[in-house]
């Protein structure tokens, strides 16, 4: 297995090339997972607005489906993590199962996918925080002001220590996970709740709209793939990484099924889709708040948007620790592959992409274009569409890797569970793809329609030239793609070893 440089920096140096080892248990990096998945944004925001959208009520059942498909992906991703340490995730991954172009077309969908997360989030903050701020303060205050603070937040902790990031995620995800509890649980208390079969009809995953419903389920989930991103970090990462990947999984699972349940029995299966349209992210709140006073209420709203807050600190650890991969091995500028000495931050990968939020939060607050559903919700389905993606073609992955390299795992790791994982994401991403306009509230061939599932083809193919021209121009830089600590540019193992590696695809 992989393990991360652990070279000294040079005698003045102020920048390493090594990740910090040995910072994050267990519960932490399932604190990272958890609050990229945003528990009571997915909740009270993407529940309510997928009714309103898809007019489905099977969201509940939609949410268990998707967790036991990625558990059955889980067996086998959680195998080749013991085999490999690499703060890429998906682009090592796929590149050591089929191959360094497909390896580096899938980095450059994933830093688009988790890029769009991170900015949707900035939009969402500021459009949802702007009325609370007028009626809890006063304060008519622009979204796109509300949006530069949280983004100064983000930016100051994305140069910490990861370990400084761990406690204050752990501290917002523990409180909202439990306001989310305590009002699913008030909403069963409210009058005129009748529990209620339709969250949990697997009728409704298809047919008409199923694709929709799926990807809107997987989008709650979105997260909990990265406990791979952390491994260099972790503390023994052969147990760190699986515990915290099935923990992960089963928690959002139960805590999204019962919540949404709560909520559309509260509010009558018959009556919440018109309600969702109507009241949004209001919805969920409301329906509790009968029973727990404006008191709670107004906590609800601001967990609300610490929740985003947690979001945001989470993915953009995320991508700069998909930059500081790519850079450490030369497939982006070097630069990018460099870290704070002491704390292990990749700082000028977090520093790149503080950099694109701000674009995007001055061009939208200039264009005068909608944060809500334009950077919002159209962000955060694009890039649950592109983790879908990502997911599926790394299933497939794992089966090449396992397949030349089989020592190690029993069958049902390597072969059994890997190939049903794929099958299975395979099919949810052909719904995905084909309710894509559905998934959006747009009309089919419109042009975000087009441009969302396009930017994606679009952006893999360039990344597959690209390693295709590094094989050419740069061999020494080709032949380390995936091999993170022990590329041939890093110093960890020089081209010899690249070369020899047993599962290196040319």
């Amino acid at each position: 297995m992989s393990t991360t440089a652990t070279q000294s920096p040079a005698p003045g140096s102020q920048l390493t090339d090594a990740l910090a080892r040995d910072r994050l248990g267990v519960a932490s990096v399932v604190f990272f997972v958890m609050s990229a998945a945003a528990p009571l944004t997915v909740v009270a925001g993407v529940v309510p607005t997928g009714l309103a959208v898809t007019g489905l009520t099977g969201i509940a059942i939609a949410f268990i489906a998707v967790a036991l498909v990625l558990a059955i992906f889980a067996v086998g991703y959680v195998a080749m993590a013991r085999h490999i340490s690499n703060a890429g995730a998906f682009y090592a991954y796929v590149s050591r199962g089929l191959g360094r172009p497909l390896g580096v077309g899938a980095s450059w969908v994933a830093l688009l996918a988790y890029n769009m997360f991170q900015v949707a989030s900035y939009g969402g903050f500021g459009a949802i925080a702007q009325p609370l701020f007028l009626d809890w303060f006063g304060l008519d205050v622009q979204w796109w002001a509300l949006a530069l603070v949280t983004w100064a937040l983000v930016a100051i902790l994305g140069v910490r220590d990861v370990a400084v990031n761990g406690k204050v995620l752990a501290t917002l995800l523990v409180a909202e996970i439990a306001l989310t509890v305590v009002f699913a649980v008030a909403e069963i208390g409210a009058d005129g709740f009748t529990a209620s079969a339709a969250p949990l009809d697997p009728g409704t995953l298809v047919g008409a709209g199923s694709g929709a419903l799926l990807v809107m389920a997987i989008t709650g989930f979105v997260g909990f793939e990265q406990s791979v991103v952390f491994s260099e970090e972790s503390r023994d990462p052969r147990r760190t990484v699986s515990r915290a990947t099935y923990i992960a999984i089963a928690l959002i699972a139960v805590l999204y099924a019962f919540a949404s349940w709560a909520m559309i029995s509260a509010a009558g299966a018959d009556q919440v889709v018109a309600r969702a349209g109507e009241e949004g992210p209001e919805l969920f709140f409301n329906l509790a708040s009968g029973q727990l006073g404006s008191a709670a209420l107004h906590l609800g709203h601001a967990l609300f948007l610490t929740s985003l807050i947690a979001a945001m600190i989470s993915f953009h650890n995320i991508i700069s620790r998909y930059m500081f991969s790519l850079g450490r091995e030369g497939v982006l500028p070097r630069t990018f592959g460099k870290t704070v000495p002491g704390t292990g931050a990749p700082k000028n990968g977090s520093l790149a992409q503080s950099a694109l939020g701000l674009i995007v939060i001055v061009l939208y607050a200039v264009m005068g274009w909608d944060p809500l559903v334009q950077l919002f919700f159209w962000g955060g389905t694009g890039g649950g569409l592109g983790v879908l993606l990502l997911v599926t073609i790394t299933a497939f992955a794992v089966i090449g890797y396992f397949a030349r390299n089989p020592q190690g795992e029993d069958v049902l790791h390597r072969v059994v569970a890997p190939v049903i994982g794929a099958i299975l994401l395979l099919v949810m991403s052909y719904l995905a793809l084909s309710n894509i306009a559905l998934l959006l509230g747009v009309e089919p061939g419109s042009t975000p329609a087009l441009a969302v599932p396009g930017s994606f083809g679009l952006l893999f193919v360039a990344g597959v030239l690209w390693a295709f021209y590094l094989r050419g121009a740069r061999p020494n830089v080709y032949e380390g793609i995936g091999l993170g600590a022990r590329s041939a540019t890093t110093g960890g193992g020089g081209f010899a070893a690249a070369l020899n590696e047993p599962d290196g695809r040319r």
